[in-house]
């Protein structure tokens, strides 16, 4: 039996003939092959579009706040835009029938395959919604096709109708005419129009439907009222709010009202979350009482965005973050004006001053500098700056921080910080042989960032110096070998001989001179690189022979060099000899430099070794060439 693959679709204008080969075997026989030609015709077949007809079927989305009976979607062949039913042979969709299958929808499904909104329009309280409608399209040849539209109903984007303040209380004075303007009310919403719910008898005001301007009808006398003023949206009578204005028509002969505190001063912290509460004006009237009174807060922009008035109540209205430099600009400090009036009458107000003072609450921890590895040469001097850790703190002022060094300086740590900077400089001796890198805990400590100064937050940091290491170089002294005359003064004295000039490889490195060899009876020594002799009482000329050691560095690092020094001696007193001849021997004030180069070749071991070898296979050679030719 030979079916036709489910969910398959047949198109004559496209194949209209598959040949399909079968292959049969029974057991114990040959395997045989058949042919079977399917051809495909043309004829009326109703075909529904692959969106519609799929499981998941069509998808269509409107907003809660369409009209009732609105169209939402059409099962047509030619309409773009949505799902469409193809009909192949059929000029016309007036015969077909459309049939929901599913009644449990407040959709609508009219005889032309229109989906319609409810009849009551969908709430809009709710969140989205989600509608499904199985339909069924059958033409008059008994052919169907069905899917599936999924209605989603999302929230509705306009503004619902709303007052701001819902109730208000205005004062009035008596004379007020006909048509005057009394107060104003006013609503959030798209479309919005006023009306008077109530009272309606007497009339003694209208509203304006579209301003929201509520004058008077008459002449009005010393009287009290409460209206209700309802604002709907003209298009969606159902989107509506309330609000109450109490109206008070009051005599002339008021008073200013009396407020406790006449003054108000005061401090908070930058934490004080918006709403609270920072005082209650305590205000009367002439007449006693406060249910007429009106407040207002005037001042600076700063101060009126900052605070507001509910009632008699200062709250506070948005944050007070004193970490800004435009807090700091307003010297931390906001002034403004509550205005108290009877019945809004600006001739009938008292003033109270209003001076907030904000204070610093230390509330964020200092911050590690990112990535804080430094390097360092481990020739540096004694001072010399290896870096600088920047640390930051969020609290005003900023970066006001305290640098320490936990377990302080010392050999273990050659290094030390300054509290105010945060700078590291060098204060020991370093050696990358014996240790190649630090790791410093530093501690940052925030400051002056909170009104009570016992407050502080730390945090510690991860500081690494890494050694850099110097390439070691004997120091140089010019010239290596000296000899020098001197006369020997007066025994006691001090008689400086010469002055070593040395260097080393790096001009921080700090050179050590030493007397090694040939200072007999101790009568030389060195004051840093002079050398100084120390005359005594012998009256027989002597030479001295004086090996000088120069190191630059310490401990594992020392290397040397040395310098020759020959140094004649001749007495302060000599026997004169008998001799008609008298010698004089004077102090030579410049010592003779007497430098001898010596150029010595000292040849890698394997080169006299290949010298060698090469030789001895010559001279064999030589001698078989001699025996041959003799």
């Amino acid at each position: 039996q030979v079916t036709l693959r489910a969910g398959a679709e047949l198109n004559a204008h496209q194949v209209n003939q598959y040949t399909l080969i079968l292959r049969a075997a029974c057991p114990g026989e040959d395997e045989v092959e058949g042919r079977l030609f399917v051809r495909v015709t043309t004829g009326q077949v109703l075909r529904c579009d692959t969106p519609f007809a799929s499981t998941e079927g069509d998808v269509v989305q409107v907003l809660a706040d369409v009209a009732p009976r609105t169209p939402l979607y059409t099962v047509l062949p030619q309409l773009l835009g949505g799902l469409t039913v193809m009909l192949q042979g059929f000029p016309s969709p007036s015969s077909l029938q459309f049939r929901l299958r599913n009644h449990n929808t407040p959709l609508t499904l009219t005889r032309w395959g229109v989906v319609l909104a409810p009849d009551n329009g969908f709430d809009p309280s709710k969140d989205t919604q989600t509608f499904r409608l199985e339909i069924e399209v059958r033409d008059r040849h008994g052919h169907n096709c069905s899917g599936a539209v999924r209605v989603e109903v999302l929230p509705s984007r306009r503004p619902r109708v709303s007052f701001p303040e819902p109730h208000r209380a205005v004062m009035v004075t008596e004379g007020i005419g006909p048509r005057e303007v009394v107060t104003q009310v006013h609503a959030r919403g798209d479309n919005v129009r006023y009306a008077i719910l109530a009272p309606v008898a007497p009339v003694l005001f209208t509203i304006d439907e579209v301003t929201g301007e509520i004058r008077s009808t008459r002449r009005l006398e010393v009287i009290r009222a409460q209206l209700l003023i309802r604002a709907y949206n003209a298009l969606h009578p159902d989107d509506h709010a309330t609000a109450t204005v109490n109206v008070t028509v009051q005599g002339t002969d008021r008073q200013a009202p009396r407020c406790v505190p006449a003054i108000f001063v005061s401090q908070v912290s930058e934490t004080m979350s918006p709403g609270s509460t920072l005082m209650t004006l305590t205000c009367t009237d002439s007449t006693g009482t406060d249910g007429c009174l009106h407040y207002a807060l005037e001042g600076p922009p700063s101060s009126c965005s900052h605070f507001c008035m509910e009632g008699p109540q200062l709250k506070v209205n948005t944050t007070l973050d004193y970490d800004s430099e435009a807090m700091a600009a307003l010297g931390f400090q906001f002034t403004a004006t509550i205005v108290v009036t009877v019945g809004g009458q600006p001739l009938q107000s008292t003033r109270v001053p209003v001076l907030v003072t904000v204070t610093p609450v230390n509330e964020f921890r200092p911050a590690c500098p990112p990535g804080a590895t430094f390097t360092v040469p481990e020739t540096a001097a004694f001072g010399s700056v290896v870096g600088h850790v920047a640390g930051t703190d969020r609290d005003y002022p900023l970066d006001s921080l305290e640098y320490s060094m936990e377990g302080g300086s010392g050999p273990a740590q050659p290094f030390s910080i300054d509290r105010h900077t945060g700078e590291i400089r060098v204060v020991g001796p370093l050696d990358s042989q014996q240790q190649k890198s630090y790791r410093l805990v530093v501690r940052l400590t925030d400051t002056h960032n909170d009104l009570d100064l016992r407050k502080r937050q730390s945090r510690l940091c991860d500081v690494s110096v890494r050694l850099q290491a110097v390439r070691d170089q004997l120091p140089v002294c010019i010239p290596e070998v000296q000899e020098l005359w001197i006369t020997a003064g007066s025994p006691g004295s001090r008689q400086p001989v010469t002055r070593l000039v040395c260097h080393s490889s790096t001009d921080s490195a700090v050179l050590t001179y030493a007397i090694v060899e040939g200072n007999e009876d101790g009568r030389f020594r060195l004051e840093g690189n002079t050398l100084v002799y120390l005359p005594n009482d012998r009256a027989e000329p002597r030479t001295f022979v004086l090996l000088v050691e120069v190191w630059g560095g310490s401990g594992a690092r020392r290397r040397s060099s040395m310098v020759g020094l020959a140094v004649h001696v001749t007495p302060w007193r000599t026997p004169v000899p008998p001799s008609t001849t008298t010698r004089h021997t004077t102090l030579r004030k410049e010592p003779l430099v007497v430098v001898q180069t010596e150029t010595v070749w000292h040849p890698p071991a394997w080169f006299v070794a290949v010298l060698t070898i090469s030789g001895a296979l010559l001279l064999v050679t030589l001698g078989c060439l001699a025996r041959n030719l003799l």
